[in-house]
């Protein structure tokens, strides 16, 4: 199978819908800038939330041009049960490792005083007792139990699109070039809010191709599932977790220092586990090592 078997209609109209209604939401918070920080980041947090539902609208127009129906997307379709328990907690391990290797790198220092926390609590009322150790554990079960479910009501909107329609309809490709160029494409898609500082502050250009890195090590094991079980579903509860846990080493991390180098699962650092978790994939036979 090749290139002219692709269905470049459906292709076209996909990416011109979602890089288009969700460029548009990406930069919406610019003409906020001048606004109070408030209202600027309230903005943000709305119009990026909404734009991650432009891959999914972009799909549902673009299969119901090609034969409408929407039976290809497999709403319908929970999936294999065991993949949810991958999804859901694969990404709290490889968040902590990369915590961990950001100390042993000396890319950051162990915080055993919670300093994010502690700073927090400082700026709350005196009648706030909590100890920050408690706090942070709070946050540890909030991100690794609770959030990757509400994250993946936002995610679902991207799975669609992304693992739902762009890697199926790839796939005449082979299936290695379709999970590549899916998250290579996923990681440009990114690109405005990469520029305004999301995910690698101080780095809004070459934010942009360290993204791609990140999408396309965190995007094979996404795709990954989707292949494993052919539901949105399940990716969706995958990329919920991320965005839950992403972040969560740096609570244990001394501020100060620059996350695109370590501290995220979007970091240099962050890669190591990602890259070490795809090298299993591959060299198991679960995802194609040649076409």
């Amino acid at each position: 199978m090749n290139a002219s078997t692709l269905d470049k209609k459906a292709l076209r109209t996909f990416l011109v819908i979602t890089f288009g209604v969700a460029w548009i939401l990406f930069s919406l918070p610019l003409a906020f800038r001048n606004q109070s920080a408030a209202t600027h980041q309230n903005v943000m947090l709305a119009s990026f939330s909404l734009a991650m539902w432009a891959p999914a609208i972009g799909a549902l127009v673009a299969t119901k041009q090609a034969d409408g129906s929407f039976q290809a997307l497999r709403l319908l379709n929970p999936g294999t049960k065991r993949y949810y328990l991958w999804a859901w907690f694969l990404f709290p391990v490889l968040s902590a490792l990369t915590g961990l290797l950001t100390v042993l790198f000396r890319v950051a220092k162990f915080d055993p005083e919670f300093s994010l926390i502690t700073q927090a609590l400082a700026t709350q009322s005196q009648s706030v007792t909590l100890a920050p150790g408690l706090l942070v554990l709070a946050q540890i079960i909030a991100a690794v139990i609770f959030a990757p479910l509400l994250n993946a009501i936002f995610a679902f909107g991207e799975e669609l699109g992304w693992r739902g329609f762009l890697l199926p309809k790839l796939m005449p490709l082979g299936e290695r070039k379709a999970i590549i160029i899916s998250n290579v494409i996923w990681g440009f898609w990114h690109a405005p809010a990469i520029v305004q500082g999301h995910n690698y502050p101080g780095h809004p250009i070459l934010g942009i191709f360290m993204m791609v890195v990140f999408t396309v090590l965190a995007g094979t094991i996404l795709s990954w599932l989707y292949l494993k079980t052919h539901s949105p579903w399940v990716p969706a509860l995958g990329h919920g977790s991320i965005n839950a846990v992403a972040s969560l080493s740096l609570l244990f991390l001394v501020p100060g220092f620059d996350i695109a180098i370590g501290g995220t699962l979007a970091s240099v650092v962050g890669w190591i586990p990602l890259a070490g978790f795809v090298f299993w994939l591959v060299q198991s036979k679960r995802v194609a090592v040649s076409e």
